[in-house]
């Protein structure tokens, strides 16, 4: 097996990486072709796809609609011994109905604020969510990383 190969996330291994970690880094496209990139707080489902909301107006909403393609990156480790990741390439679709809006916020708040109390939740967020989109990311392409299986031979 070759050293890529060696140090590639399993599925499972992917998905548990992708809800354990906290900041996913999304790089869209501006209108000149060169990368704009954000740190996004976010949410994954089951299959991989990746769900954020951020304002209607914002740049990265800009950019998505004008160039769908789109990457993602999760990363952790600081010495090259520990380092970790998922780069995911693929393409945004965005979604602005204000009830999905609201489910993908309450989804975030329960994973960034976890026993902070949902109740009344989406009736508070309601103003906000009427600015706000979903920006939904399918994985086209993942590419993954676990510098720890290799044991310490580099």
């Amino acid at each position: 097996m070759n050293r890529r190969q060696a140090i590639a996330l399993a599925p499972e291994e992917r998905r548990r990486f992708l809800d354990e970690s906290h900041t996913i880094i999304l790089s869209t496209l501006d209108r000149h072709g060169y990368p704009h990139t954000v740190a996004m707080w976010y949410v994954a489902d089951p299959d991989g796809t990746v769900l954020m909301t951020t304002y209607a107006k914002s740049q990265k909403t800009l950019n998505v609609r004008r160039d769908p393609r789109c990457a993602l990156l999760v990363e952790s480790g600081r010495s090259y011994e520990e380092l970790k990741g998922l780069l995911i390439r693929g393409r945004a679709t965005i979604d602005g109905d204000v009830e999905h809006v609201l489910d993908v916020l309450a989804r975030v708040q329960a994973k960034y604020n976890p026993g902070q109390p949902a109740e009344g939740l989406r009736a508070a967020m309601r103003g906000q969510a009427s600015k706000r989109v979903v920006l939904r990311i399918t994985p086209e392409h993942v590419a993954s990383w676990d510098h720890r299986k290799l044991g310490g031979v580099y």
